[in-house]
């Protein structure tokens, strides 16, 4: 046990709408001293080209994620588009903590917004939020995985997205990228120093 009665596992949640840059922001953290472990988040849309499964994400059918939710086995999970299930496994979690590590998140804004509820004082949830939407947008376009559809969609959420910055522990705003990771590393050592 760490002071004031808080287990050693502790959770960094980086939340933001797709294409803010969390992803890079997480990978950035990963590559630190921080005693940080990547939560693999379980899901069950189909792998991208790059993509390993039980790596990037734990890849199921809508079947075995619904049976997994029926037994208890996520701590959250969300529809985050139709038919396309997300969440964290309790078992990555215990995982992780038993490594000795501190559990990091790339998790959409709800999921996000669920950890902290569940964990609290355990949990840092970071929100990181793009310039403006029209540079998120204009990033989904170039990052070249959406379509016209799914890029509206992916737009029209991110919209929504922005309305629960201020439910988070910090903000970060993700127009240089050397400045955001430099404020996301300051912010989580601060949260994890003894």
């Amino acid at each position: 046990m760490e002071g004031n009665g808080i287990p050693r596992g502790r959770l960094v949640i980086f939340s933001a709408p797709s294409g803010a840059g969390k992803t890079t922001i997480v990978r950035h953290l990963l590559g630190l001293d921080l005693h940080l472990a990547f939560s693999v988040s379980a899901t069950t849309r189909p792998p991208r080209h790059h993509e390993v499964d039980g790596r990037d994400y734990l890849f199921m059918s809508v079947d075995e994620f619904k049976g997994r939710v029926r037994a208890g086995e996520f701590v959250e999970w969300e529809e985050v588009y139709p038919g396309r299930f997300y969440g964290t496994l309790r078992s990555e979690l215990e995982r992780i903590w038993a490594s000795g590590h501190h559990a990091l998140f790339d998790i959409d804004v709800i999921g996000g917004l669920d950890l902290k509820e569940i964990y609290q004082e355990r949990a840092l949830a970071v929100f990181v939020r793009p310039p403006s939407v029209e540079v998120l947008e204009e990033r989904l376009r170039v990052r070249g995985t959406e379509n016209g559809e799914t890029l509206r969609m992916r737009v029209e959420k991110a919209v929504h997205e922005l309305s629960y910055a201020d439910r988070f522990d910090s903000v970060i705003v993700n127009d240089e990228l050397a400045t955001a990771c430099a404020e996301a590393e300051a912010i989580v050592r601060r949260f994890l120093a003894p």
